[in-house]
């Protein structure tokens, strides 16, 4: 989201944004009452923050291994051409890609990064071999395993 909303949240909008940020399971009730507000205005308010694109979802963080994706891995992708068809063409394929879990347009080394889960390395070969080097415009890919997850998915810091 690169929009700013600092400007239009009250000190009621961010204990809410907090609270929930914290617990997503919170009830309404549960949430009015951490806040110091009514059920109704608490209610209201929240969904204003949904409407406003404040909140962009509630999901459940699962367990990797829970679901036999155990392996992360980071690949640094480069294209052949720097241009926004090319970007836009590599951007549309890697939407519909399920395994790749984030996509971040970078400066440096890399044109891309991308975080993907697999269950493990002979998973992401089969990935690499049949659609990492097919997609469109890719002059280089490096692969990163990760060993050691050490922060993942931190709440953010407001």
């Amino acid at each position: 989201m690169e929009e700013s909303f600092k400007g239009a949240l009250d000190r009621i909008d961010a204990k809410i944004l907090r609270a929930l940020h914290t617990d997503g399971r919170l009830t309404n009730a549960e949430l009015a009452a951490r806040v110091s507000v009514s059920p109704a205005t608490c209610h209201r308010r929240t969904q204003r923050l949904f409407d406003e694109g404040c909140i962009m979802g509630v999901r459940a963080d699962v367990a990797p291994l829970a679901v036999d994706l155990g392996t992360l891995v980071m690949v640094g992708v480069v294209l052949d051409r720097s241009t926004p068809e090319s970007f836009a063409a590599f951007e549309a394929v890697i939407l519909k890609m399920k395994e790749v879990l984030d996509c971040n347009l970078v400066a440096g080394d890399f044109d891309y990064l991308l975080k993907i889960r697999v269950r493990d390395m002979a998973d992401f070969n089969k990935l690499h071999g049949q659609k990492l080097i097919a997609l469109p415009g890719v002059r280089q890919t490096r692969t990163f395993f990760v060993m050691k997850e050490v922060k993942e998915n931190a709440r953010l810091p407001f």
